[in-house]
This record gives C-alpha cells, structure tokens and sequence, in this order.
C-alpha cells in the first residue's frame, strides 16, 4: 500500500512545475499567486528534500536540469490526471442532481405526489424539491429549474407557460352534518374559508349572487393550508382546481355548482437558459409539459 507521507510538499511540487514550465521565478510567482521570493524558497526546499539539482542558476539566468525535466513532466502529468478526474466528478455530480423550486401549495398538492413517476425512470438522480413563495435566486441558490403561478414576468429567465386555472367552492361532505348549500345563495350565507389573494367576490358575480367579500375569520395564507382546512370541514373554501383536484377524486372534498373562475394569473415554468445543458433539467422538463397534457 502506497505511503502518501512520503510525497514531497505538494505546494512545491505546484511551484516547481510552474517555474519549469515558464523557466523563469517571477513568471511562475505570478500564474500562481506568490512572491519571486516563495517560489525560490519552495524550490530550493524540494532540491534539499531530494537532493537533486533541479535548476542550473547563472546569476538571474535560471535553465532547467535534465533530471528537472524529467521530473516537471512527471508532476505535469499527475496535476492533469487529477485535474481531470476532478472534472468528471463534478460533470457526474451534476449530472446526478435536479433542483426544484415551486410555491408550497403547488408542491404539496400536484407536484410532489407525481415525481415518484419521473423518479422512477431515472432512479439515479437525487431530486431536491424546494417549497418557496419568495423569487428564487437560481445561480446563487443552485436552482436548476421552477415552477411559480403569477403573470410570467421573470427578468432574465427563460420562461414557458405551464398551464392557467379555475377557482370554484368544495367542501367535505361531511361537512354540517351532509347538509350542504343546494344554491349559492345559501353558500354565500354559510362559513366561508378564505386565501389571502384569491377573493370570493369574483365567484359571487359568475354566480349571480348579490353578496360582499366575507370579512373577519381565519385568512390562510397558502392554497393547501386552505384546502387542509376544507377537508377538515372547518368551512367552505374557494378551492385552486390543481390544489383540491386529488382531494376531490379521492372523496375528501366534493365539489359544489357547476360554476368556476378563471384565475387571473398562471402557472410558468422558469428556468436560467444555462439550465437547459443539463440532461436532467431537459428530462424533467419534457416530463412535466406530458403530465400536464395528460391531466387535462
């Protein structure tokens, strides 16, 4: 087995490649950031350590030995091997990692309960899935890609529209005892659960229902708090069709009236250009834009 104490300093081993390569100190200071004076110490301390001449010195003219030559090659080599590898290392981890970042309701309700099926066909790759309201600094964070609901305004970002969606009232059926609202009349009467930002009003006026925004209560300040609060049967919510859709197949909430509203804003995919490099970012976006197809 190998004995790696017995390797000479590996910060001379770099300065002693330098001024081999440059045959000259203050050149070799210079590509490596060090005084005239440090590159002479380090190599006189490797000749001492080796006791080999590696440098002829003629006043301030400095010519490599052979026995220098030979040995500069040799730590060149080795200085590109594991620059190399270190190179493959991090194209492998790169290649083996996907950064997502989407609003928690979104995350929670739609996304989250479909990346088993992506995952599934690259069980290699570590996903990271990130829960944000707040605008993400991608580079800076080493956010590969995004998923946020507003009106598709990203400076500097690549960004795709995903898909818009529908506002309308559900409710746990067990909610009141099973005695739910028969008109919106008597919904716009009964307990109304409210998200910050997704007023009722707009429902109230496609539905021909002469009532105000309700006022007073709790305010949730996310999609899925909100729809958690629903199942619960604390009230009735204005459910975000991609947050109470699983909910309402699965019979935790059921749906009241035929009638919905668009939302005004959408669901975009966000990315930095430089993103689309990556094998993995391309994969997961090809995935997504074919779920979201298949979903509606």
């Amino acid at each position: 087995m190998s004995d790696f104490r017995r390797l000479p300093n590996l910060a001379a081993l770099r300065a002693f490649e330098a001024a081999a390569r440059h045959q000259n100190f203050s050149r070799a200071a210079e590509e490596i950031h060090l005084t005239h004076g440090a590159i002479s110490h380090q190599v006189r301390a490797l000749e001492a350590e080796l006791d080999v001449a590696l440098f002829v010195r003629h006043g301030k003219r400095l010519a490599i030995t052979p026995d220098g030559e030979q040995f500069a090659a040799a730590i060149r080599q080795s200085l590109q091997d594991i620059a190399e590898a270190a190179e493959r290392l991090q194209k492998h981890s790169k290649q083996k990692r996907l950064s997502i970042t989407s609003l928690p309701s979104f995350a929670a309700r739609w996304l989250s309960p479909r990346l088993g099926k992506f995952i599934e066909h690259y069980p290699d790759l570590e996903v990271s899935l990130e829960s944000s309201n707040h605008l993400t600094d991608y580079l800076r964070e080493s956010v590969d890609i995004g998923i946020r609901f507003g009106n598709g305004h990203y400076p500097g970002m690549v960004t795709e529209l995903l898909m818009g969606d529908s506002y309308y009232p559900v409710v746990s059926p067990r909610y009141h005892g099973g005695q739910l609202p028969q008109t919106p009349q008597e919904l716009a009467a009964s307990y109304l659960l409210r998200c910050d930002g997704e007023p009722w009003e707009p429902w109230f006026r496609a539905a021909g229902v002469d009532a105000e925004e309700p006022t007073g209560g709790l305010v949730f300040q996310d999609s899925s708090m909100l729809a958690r609060a629903a199942v619960d049967g604390q009230g009735i919510a204005l459910g975000r069709h991609a947050i109470v859709q699983s909910d309402i197949e699965t019979g935790l909430l059921q749906r009241l009236f035929d009638i919905e509203v668009p939302s005004t804003v959408s669901y975009y995919l966000v990315y930095p250009e430089v993103s689309l490099k990556k094998p993995q970012v391309r994969a997961f976006r090809e995935w997504l834009l074919a779920e979201i197809a298949a979903a509606k």
